[in-house]
Parts: structure tokens; sequence; C-alpha cells
């Protein structure tokens, strides 16, 4: 069974005119944490190492659907590059010149693909970030009037939500769910959307962004 998905997958690779490198192909079995029994795994794929952890596009997820690994090398990378702010710092480099700098490279690191994978972070995870967000700060690296980062998260949920929803083609669009089409005039608090909410399917699915942000304030 192993190698007859293996060979499926080579399949598709080839009718789509790529090649499948082996080597550089790594599998992950993902659990749900919250179930007491765990199921037993698959076998193996041949030649294939089943890994606990997998980056995918720059994300780190383990095999818990969770991404408190990714906030922890996302931080203690940005931990570095305040140790080339203070050498900068040091060279005469102004506070204006440092806050862009951290601008730049810190919060864009921070930021990037927050989207994909705030609702598979637990709030403690938040918090560190929040708590380094602060001491940078402090130390002036960051600018006073930045905001937080739930802030910033919920600028760039929403600006890539209202993107899905104004835009038909759109990558993302085709997971929309139809529109309501309900004529009832009932004087209800405005809705940001005007799409069916999606049904319950469980808390691996609540994470998702797209549902989400469906159903953000609603519930």
């Amino acid at each position: 069974m192993p190698c007859a998905e293996l060979d499926n997958i080579v399949a598709w690779a080839t009718a789509n005119n790529l090649k499948l490198n082996k080597l550089k192909t790594k599998e992950v079995v993902f659990y749900d944490s919250r179930r007491r029994h765990k199921v037993s795994p698959p076998l193996p794929l041949p030649d294939v190492d089943r890994v606990t952890t997998l980056k995918v596009l720059g994300v780190t997820l383990n095999n818990h659907m969770s991404a408190s690994e990714h906030i922890h090398h996302v931080l203690s990378d940005s931990a570095q590059t305040l140790h080339a702010l203070r050498v900068l710092r040091h060279h005469g480099l102004n506070e204006e010149g440092l806050q862009t700098v951290f601008r730049a490279v810190v919060v864009s690191r921070l930021m990037y693909a927050s989207p994909a994978w705030r609702g598979f972070v637990t709030s403690a995870d938040l918090q560190r970030v929040a708590g380094f967000i602060r001491r940078c700060r402090r130390s002036h690296y960051c600018p006073p009037d930045m905001p937080d980062i739930d802030e910033l998260m919920d600028e760039a949920d929403e600006r890539l939500f209202r993107s899905i929803l104004n835009n038909q083609h759109h990558t993302l669009h085709a997971l929309l769910p139809p529109k309501s089409g309900s004529s009832q005039n009932y004087q209800l608090r405005r809705r940001v959307h005007d799409r069916l909410l999606p049904q319950h399917h469980g808390h691996l699915t609540d994470k998702n962004f797209v549902t989400r942000l469906l159903c953000k304030d609603i519930y």
C-alpha cells in the first residue's frame, strides 16, 4: 500500500511536468492532540523520511497541527537581529533609522504568513511575541506608535479576507461558501460579508483562516 501511494505521487508529479526528489521529500503523520487514544500510524513510505515537524513555505508545523515551534524559531531569529541593531546603534545609526530597520526586518518576519498560522498557535505563544515587542519598544528599536501584535494580525487578516471577497480570481476565492441569498429584512447587526456560515466540522477546521474570518465577531 505505501508503495502504491508513493507511485501515485510520482505519477501526479510526472503528469504536471514535475519530478519527485525522494531525498528532499518528507512525510509527516498528523495527530489530534486532544484524543486520549492515539491511532496507530500507517506504514512509512519507502525511501522517504518520516518527521514530526515540517516547514511549509517558511512556516513550521508539527504533527499536532501546531505552529508554536514556528513562533519559537521566529523569536529566536529576531533576537539575533537585535544584536545587529545594537551594533548599528554603536556605529552611529540614529533612532529613526533603527526603527526603520526594525520594521523592515523584525516586524516583517514576525508577521510573515500570519493569517495562515495564527489559528494554530496558543494565546501563550502570542503573549511571548507581545512581550518581545514590549522589550523592543523599551529599547527604542520599536516605534512607540506601532500597534500591538494582535492589531497587526487583525489588520493582516482583514486585508487578505477583503481581497478574497472582492476578487473572484483570487486563488482562495473558491474556498468561500456560497452567498446567503437571504431576502429577509431583519434589523440585525451589519455583517462584514454576505456568505453562508460554514458548518462546524471540528476544532481544526475552526482554526482555518477562511472559517475564522467568516465567523469572526459572530459567535
